[in-house]
């Protein structure tokens, strides 16, 4: 499945690349950064503040090819014939996945085999490093997402990188007047960033925190959201789990979420909040989706209220129950954060 960051849906805003990488480094921090703009996306790893891996989110091998010819001028064994295996091994040939990172793993495995040593995988980490910071300094414009788990929290390390000595390292390459110096990576100068995960939603629960990195194309009509909270959406559905999910996937910034887990009170809860879209379990105890729904669609203000239904089940007999009681989607579990808010955009507005 293809894995895209949630930011793609959000409007481009002004962004501050050496604000970011001072966020993510303070506090001894351990996450991945995700950047998107028109022209580009980036992942940079950091792991107790410091900078364990960094690329490009696309064409991921194309990079890593650059840097492994230049290195082969000194390593022998590292010949065309490898690099080919190694294209073959682990090039997907589907951009824009997250994870796994198969270049990292490309790395992994040519230390692994004894083609190159864990010194020259630390070279080559540094050398792709700055190449993607260079880039990374010149953006204006775009989005973001910080998380703070990924897969390389459980791979072999090469490296530590300081990254204001790269920044600086890449000021002096490129001789780039506009870049600050290094010195604004000092942590009083911007507001640290909440890096913790949700406490609520643990592993093995109905959906999982691996599908949190998700998207696909949005909708033309993106340019009508704004970041102001001005979207209500209430979740409903028995499972605390499930809830959480939803609020986590649901950009804070765009939507103002409510949940609730008790249907028997949804009806009048619903009734006051007065949402703009709903999502709504098929599955529940005492009064299912279904019956739910069309409760809602006997009450006026409720006629034309997007209603999605969600649940497990993926049979033709299902996805005509919720047409008869005039639900505006179906939604089937596990879903991925794309296929949430591609649901969402398509019916809110």
């Amino acid at each position: 499945m293809n894995t895209f960051p949630i930011f793609r849906y959000r409007i481009s805003q002004k962004l501050e690349p050496l604000s970011l990488l001072s966020q993510i480094t303070s506090n001894s921090s351990t996450c991945c950064l995700q950047v998107f703009s028109a022209s580009e996306s980036w992942l940079i790893y950091v792991e107790e503040g410091k900078l364990v891996y960094a690329c490009y989110l696309n064409n991921m091998f194309d990079l890593l090819d650059r840097k492994l010819q230049h290195l082969s001028q000194e390593i022998p064994t590292l010949n065309s014939k490898i690099k080919q295996k190694l294209r073959a091994r682990f090039e997907t040939g589907v951009e824009n996945q997250i994870t796994p990172r198969p270049d990292y793993m490309a790395i992994c495995w040519l230390v692994e085999q004894k083609y190159i040593s864990s010194e020259q995988a630390s070279i080559l980490i540094k050398e792709l490093a700055l190449e993607v910071l260079k880039s990374f300094l010149t953006l204006n414009e775009g989005n973001y997402e910080i998380t703070p788990e990924s897969f390389l929290n459980d791979m072999p390390k090469f490296c530590y990188l300081d990254v204001p000595s790269l920044v600086e390292q890449c000021e002096n390459k490129s001789r780039n007047p506009k870049i600050i110096e290094s010195a604004v990576f000092q942590q009083s100068s911007f507001q640290p960033l909440n890096l913790q995960p949700p406490t609520e939603i643990s592993t093995g629960q109905e959906l999982s925190q691996k599908s949190i990195l998700i998207d696909e194309n949005i909708p033309n009509k993106q340019e009508q959201y704004t970041n102001l909270k001005s979207y209500k959406i209430v979740c409903i559905d028995d499972s605390s789990s499930v809830l959480n999910v939803m609020k986590l996937f649901l950009d804070d910034q765009i939507f103002s979420v409510i949940g609730i887990n008790d249907p028997l009170k949804a009806l009048t809860q619903v009734i006051r909040s007065k949402p703009d879209l709903i999502l709504l379990d098929v599955e529940m105890p005492n009064i299912g989706g279904y019956e739910f729904c069309r409760l809602l669609r006997k009450h006026s203000s409720f006629k034309t209220i997007p209603v999605i239904m969600v649940t497990g089940r993926t049979g033709f007999k299902d996805r005509a129950k919720a047409k008869i009681v005039r639900s505006s989607g179906y939604l089937t579990k596990p879903f991925t954060k794309a296929e949430l808010l591609k649901i969402v955009f398509q019916n809110i507005g």
